[in-house]
């Protein structure tokens, strides 16, 4: 079922006014394809309310996330000191996105993204979330150690190290910076993890998890040793064929601070940032503060967790 415009308008304002911040003398270059497009028109039309140089291009949907656009979607990108950019494959990753910041845009991509997942993602004050992330760095930074446990059976412990834990707030109010929307998250590369971690809530291929089918993983030295479902399996060993141990690398540890999400819906980009939720990644870990590069980013949330930073237990956003 689509969104209607009026459904649409309140979320674009919020990407265009407080997570972007456009002002009247600002170019701005909405970036969409023909399966995101009706996104791409509602916020095109609250930036050109702002700005007279705002446009909007769109392109057929690209084969792969991180393949790179037509080159006139490039340059549009490149040229405009805002970009939004809500597609069906991810932009994030790409020459363009990184010459578009380079060039001193602010960017927004949003990818893969969905009406449902755009109305209920973006439906939030941005000012909060990013204050949420202050608190849960507060409550982290400096830790050598993070444990996370949860009712499903997870219990792994992360190694920080040197590593620094990151903010995703959304608020991309200064030139060069980018993020991800919907938005909402600390995380970080761990140097090193051992443990188990089962997911009970949403992760690709499966979507949202049912109670009766939740995803161990077994972790030994910041890289899992075993899967218990088939397609994972398949998909990291598929990864370690071209890489070897690096598709297996313990990649990520997020905490969402999105307090506006609080239903899991099947979406990776939404549910990863839901408040009070964990998330654990496998892969690739390079865009985000680690050293290990890979083909694959595996994101799985688990609900209900409970963490602990150097034996403190945090207090999480929304539980």
């Amino acid at each position: 079922m689509s969104a209607s415009d009026s459904d649409l308008r309140g979320p674009s304002t919020t990407a265009v006014e407080q997570c972007l911040a456009l002002e009247s003398g600002e170019s701005c270059a909405i970036i969409t394809d023909d399966k995101r497009e009706p996104i791409g028109e509602a916020l095109y039309q609250v930036a050109s309310e702002i700005t007279d140089d705002a446009v909007i291009v769109r392109y057929p949907p690209g084969e792969t996330h991180g393949g790179e656009p037509p080159a006139p979607v490039a340059a549009a990108m490149a040229g405009a000191d805002v970009v939004l950019a809500p597609t069906t494959k991810s932009l994030s990753h790409t020459r363009a996105r990184t010459e578009a910041n380079e060039a001193g845009a602010r960017v927004a991509t949003l990818p893969g993204i969905t009406e449902e997942v755009f109305t209920t993602g973006l439906d939030a004050d941005y000012e909060l979330i990013a204050d949420h992330c202050a608190d849960v760095r507060e409550q982290v930074d400096g830790a050598g150690e993070i444990r996370v446990t949860a009712p499903a059976g997870t219990d792994i412990t992360f190694g920080i190290g040197d590593r620094e834990f990151l903010s995703d707030t959304g608020i991309v109010h200064e030139a060069g910076v980018m993020s991800n929307l919907p938005a909402g998250e600390v995380f970080v590369s761990p140097e090193t993890a051992t443990g188990t971690f089962v997911v009970d809530g949403t992760m690709m291929p499966h979507g949202l998890l049912d109670d009766e089918r939740p995803l161990s993983f077994e972790v030994e030295d910041g890289f899992v040793t075993d899967i218990s479902d088939d397609d994972i399996r398949e998909t990291v060993e598929s990864a370690a064929e071209d890489v070897g141990d690096a598709a297996r690398n313990l990649a990520e540890l997020g905490i969402g601070t999105n307090v506006a999400v609080t239903e899991l819906v099947g979406s990776v980009l939404l549910d990863e940032k839901a408040g009070g939720t964990v998330h654990i990644a496998i892969g690739d870990d390079a865009g985000i503060g680690g050293d290990v590069e890979a083909p694959i980013h595996l994101d799985g949330i688990i609900r209900e967790p409970t963490v602990y930073a150097d034996g403190e237990e945090l207090d999480l956003p929304g539980q």
